[in-house]
């Protein structure tokens, strides 16, 4: 009899532990400590890396008065691989006209990166955000997450999942600059 309340009393130290950790999980899941970055807001600035020009960095502040397309992304993500060419496509007509496209790799690894970029022959601005901060502030998930911003720094458009070409063009229509 001794063995079976001892062992009760392990049994509901566990259980308690679980619902405790339970309901903190909760808590940090549902509780609203950031704020969630929506059309309409202005794009929380960064600085990054650049992958494809060694030793230069990306300031989304520094673009202002472009309108840019920020492409949340990773290698092993199927959706994004199947849009990359569509951008591609899109910043060589665009760029010109006052478009950037930035595609921040979520990857561990820039030299993953790098080889799936130079092998899809890619051409717009890539960074890495290798400790996640810029996908924290934007409050990635799913990816590919797309932000449109407009010259001014505000958000036009959050979009989720895959773009095609035609969607993807009108947004970038969305944002360029009127001068």
């Amino acid at each position: 009899m001794h063995k079976k309340k001892k062992r009760l009393i392990i049994r509901t130290i566990i259980l308690s532990v679980l619902v405790l950790t339970l309901i903190g999980v909760l808590y940090v899941n549902f509780s609203n400590e950031r704020p969630v970055v929506a059309e309409g807001d202005e794009a929380p600035n960064f600085k990054l890396n650049r992958l494809d020009v060694e030793g230069e960095t990306i300031e989304l502040k520094d673009l202002e008065g472009k309108g840019v397309m920020l492409n949340f992304w990773a290698t092993y993500c199927e959706p994004c691989k199947e849009e990359m060419p569509y951008m591609d496509e899109l910043y060589q007509e665009y760029k010109d006209k006052g478009i950037e496209i930035v595609a921040l790799s979520v990857d561990s690894n820039e030299f993953v990166i790098n080889n799936f970029y130079n092998k899809l022959g890619l051409s717009f601005p890539s960074v890495h955000d290798k400790n996640g901060t810029v996908m924290e502030a934007y409050d990635i998930v799913p990816l590919p997450t797309s932000f449109f911003v407009n010259p001014d720094g505000t958000i036009e458009r959050v979009v989720k999942g895959a773009l095609t070409l035609e969607r993807l063009e009108g947004y970038l229509q969305e944002i360029l600059p009127t001068s």
